[in-house]
């Protein structure tokens, strides 16, 4: 594939002489709470169904074995994240906008074709999620509820259409705040080892499948979704505020991606926690609905009730914004405008499928999780790239130590994804 991503058209870069100034040709300040919200919606993609998938089977199989995973990858994602929110910010273009513009036609419907299928995958877990939330909760069948998640985040997508952004954004943050009190809960009255969990983050795997779970935990929280969105997300609500600077853009950036992974981060690790305290050991945990029968008989009926609507926020709530995502990726890469509505069936109906045929729903989820994990070096290379250029950035391109970092985080990516392959391939147990 030929990527020619250096080949920029400097009138594309954003001069930052002439950004930020108001009609007057001077700066003005405004409040840094004011430019939060883009890393919240991105925050949402590290807390949907297919983290809960891959949380609680790496808790309740491994206990605390596998905490560094998620430490490891909420640092990666916290990176990538602002990476790509300073992409979006400086160059006024999308990550996708980008490499339509730098790839030729083959390199761009192959690059377009693997982003599809992280879309599939991202909206399999989803609405597979969103779904079991609602047999749990009604008693609804998986293919009806399925269904409706997919109808009511089109629902959500409206409110973006109709009203823009910023009322996107606050019921995005509400939802995040929902499933965060949803899968909190637990740890309150649950018996957490805690020197056992700070044990766990010593890197350490046992067997194939704890490094298939680690990569799909992996896949679950730096997922290359988000990686495409934030930028998307940031041009789309910066690109006509002329009155602040790239300097506090990029400013309040960092505070909005570390506030907003702080407390997906940490819903993450509460789901892993909760797995491995009340659910390491226990018949009928390798499923998601099965976990919450345990955690409900274990803690009570008020815990399983706010671990269904967590888990059901984190359906309607994910779908919504990958949506989203898979749109400023149509658009960026083949140019065309397809209406919401028809992206939204497209990638739903796999997720449909998998619910009609009666697949396992939660190893579904993981095994999406893990086509996520091997999409991330697509998103994560031409990103790093592209923002340790002059040409492209200017004097905001990355310090050669953000560039290392990042350049490592990828490689370890990548090394676990082989690892992963080989395993599978010789069937090593």
């Amino acid at each position: 594939m030929y990527l020619n991503f250096m080949n920029v058209d400097p009138s594309a870069a954003v001069h930052t002489s002439e950004r930020g100034r108001n009609r007057r040709g001077r700066t003005k300040k405004i409040s840094t709470v004011a430019l939060l919200g883009p890393a919240f919606v991105a925050a949402i993609a590290y807390v949907d169904p297919g983290n809960v998938a891959a949380n609680l089977t790496a808790g309740a199989e491994y206990g605390y074995l596998l905490v560094w995973v998620l430490v490891a990858a909420n640092l990666i994602a916290v990176l990538v994240q602002y990476l790509s929110s300073k992409l979006g910010l400086v160059s006024g273009q999308s990550l996708p906008s980008i490499l339509g513009d730098r790839l030729r036609r083959r390199s761009r419907l192959a690059y377009w074709g693997q982003a599809e299928i992280v879309a599939v995958a991202t909206d399999l877990a989803e609405v597979i999620g969103g779904a079991i939330a609602l047999k749990i909760l009604f008693d609804l069948p998986l293919l009806l509820g399925g269904l409706i998640v997919g109808v009511v985040s089109l629902f959500l997508l409206s409110i973006q259409s109709t009203r823009g952004q910023r009322p996107f954004e606050f019921v995005i943050i509400a939802m995040l705040v929902i499933i965060a009190i949803g899968f909190l809960a637990g740890l309150f009255v649950g018996d957490v080892n805690w020197g056992h969990a700070a044990g766990g983050i010593v890197p350490r795997l046992e067997g194939t499948n704890s490094v298939v779970l680690a990569a799909s935990m992996l896949g679950a929280t730096v997922m290359p979704h988000a990686i495409y969105l934030h930028s998307a997300l940031s041009v789309d609500r910066h690109r006509r505020d002329t009155t602040a600077s790239t300097g506090q853009l990029l400013r309040a950036s960092r505070w909005d991606v570390v506030l907003s992974l702080v407390v997906a981060g940490s819903v993450n690790i509460a789901m892993l926690l909760l797995a491995a305290a009340s659910l390491r050991g226990q018949a009928g945990t390798d499923t998601i609905e099965g976990a919450h029968a345990v955690v409900t008989a274990n803690l009570g009926e008020i815990v399983g009730l706010f671990f269904g609507i967590g888990l059901l926020a984190s359906g309607l709530a994910s779908s919504a914004v990958g949506s989203y995502a898979g749109a400023s990726i149509m658009q960026g890469l083949l140019r065309v405008d397809i209406p919401i509505v028809w992206q939204r069936a497209v990638t739903m109906i796999p997720a449909l499928i998998v619910l009609g045929l009666g697949i396992d729903p939660t190893w579904a989820l993981v095994l999406s999780q893990v086509v996520l994990s091997l999409g991330i070096p697509f998103a994560m290379i031409p990103l790093v790239r592209l923002t340790s250029s002059r040409t492209v950035m200017g004097e905001f391109a990355n310090a050669r130590w953000i560039t290392a970092i990042a350049a490592a985080a990828s490689a370890l990516i990548i090394v676990l994804n082989v690892v992963l392959i080989v395993l599978l391939a010789l069937g090593v147990e």
